[in-house]
């Protein structure tokens, strides 16, 4: 297929939903304006932050003087443990159950005015390592069913505070999009005998047209199947089911996966790049008779979902064809590989940038 040139709808095996990509209408003229970089500081401890060191969140709490990576009880939390068991169904139309669960913040450094991106790789590692502890001691508790990490960065994406942060949910339930990567990944494996993100890691590599780069533990990938303008993934070439199984050289290799995409978002637009970024894995819990199938089906990946599409401030929209019928993109993932690919590695901030 000539993939340039003509519409098109591509599949997407992992949630069994396809998109319509337009390529040909990149071709319009743009007249849009042109931001000039982004070059605001912010200061590294911020006294009317919530998150910072030593200061008062809602409620009278206050924060230790933290010196790593800090992890408590989100005070606005989304699922509650003692939620009372309730359901209602009438008529199979009108159904509810209630849901348990917990929610906790974990701010990634003390320092205000960093990200990702802009933190050392040695005190990534340390996030990830937390990040390990908290799966492994949630997924342990009988009422949780599944561990979603993600972070939301930018106030575009909803996130209501710039100190670098990210959210743990631990629910009772499989959410529906895990839910529907589960049932994608154990059919494969039921059909072919192999792991779905296994031969697709395998089968980019060797095309490599949507690779954007790779260290010997990862590769960060613009799927063929990409949403949003500028969506990616990062997978592990060694197949594992969940973060608590990477060993320490892949813990570093993951600290650097994360820190060359951010720098790479960053130096695209010339500004702190807003996205959804959350980790994949196998549910905490499987049937006693699985015989091991969930690890051997499920392949640890991380999603970025970033909504930007021309420039820091021109973003894409779901909407009209894409909220009534099926998504839709007109910068093709090849091409939006292309560009991440080439961008520097040197955050612009620190005056090495594009």
């Amino acid at each position: 297929m000539r993939l340039a040139d003509y519409p098109q709808r591509r599949y997407n095996p992992l949630a069994d939903e396809w998109v319509l990509v337009s390529p040909h209408r990149t071709k319009r003229p743009w007249q849009g304006q042109v931001e000039k970089p982004s070059l605001d500081v912010l200061p590294r401890h911020d006294p009317s932050c919530y998150l910072c060191p030593g200061n008062e969140r809602a409620g009278g709490v206050k924060n230790p003087d933290y010196d790593g990576v800090f992890v408590f009880p989100n005070d606005f939390a989304a699922l509650l443990a003692d939620a009372p068991e309730e359901r209602m169904d009438e008529k199979g139309l009108l159904k509810a159950e209630t849901v348990r669960g917990c929610c906790e913040v974990l701010c990634f450094s003390p320092r205000h005015d960093l990200t990702l991106p802009r933190m050392e790789r040695t005190a990534i590692e340390s996030v990830i390592r937390v990040w390990i502890d908290r799966c492994r001691e949630l997924g342990s508790r009988p009422d949780v069913s599944y561990v979603q990490i993600f972070e939301n960065r930018g106030s575009v994406m909803g996130c209501s505070n710039p100190h670098p942060h990210g959210q743990i949910w631990a629910t009772g339930t499989v959410p529906d999009l895990p839910a529907r990567e589960d049932r994608a990944q154990r059919a494969r494996l039921a059909e072919t005998g192999k792991c779905l993100l296994c031969e697709y890691v395998e089968l980019e590599l060797s095309k490599g047209d949507r690779i954007i780069f790779q260290n010997d533990s990862f590769v960060a990938l613009v799927p063929f199947w990409a949403v949003w303008p500028f969506e990616a993934m990062i997978l592990p070439k060694r197949h594992i089911s969940s973060i608590d199984e990477l060993s320490a050289a892949e813990t570093a290799d993951f600290a650097d996966a994360l820190k060359r995409m951010g720098t790479r978002y960053d130096n695209l637009f010339l500004a702190s790049f807003p996205y959804s970024m959350g980790f994949h894995q196998k549910p905490t819990k499987a049937a006693a008779d699985d015989g091991g199938k969930r690890e051997a089906a499920w392949h640890f990946h991380v999603h970025y979902y970033p909504p930007l599409l021309r420039s820091a401030t021109v973003r894409k929209f779901m909407v009209g064809f894409e909220l009534l019928a099926m998504p839709q993109r007109d910068i093709t993932a090849e091409s939006a590989a292309e560009r991440l690919r080439g961008l520097s590695e040197a955050h612009y901030l620190d005056g090495a940038g594009k």
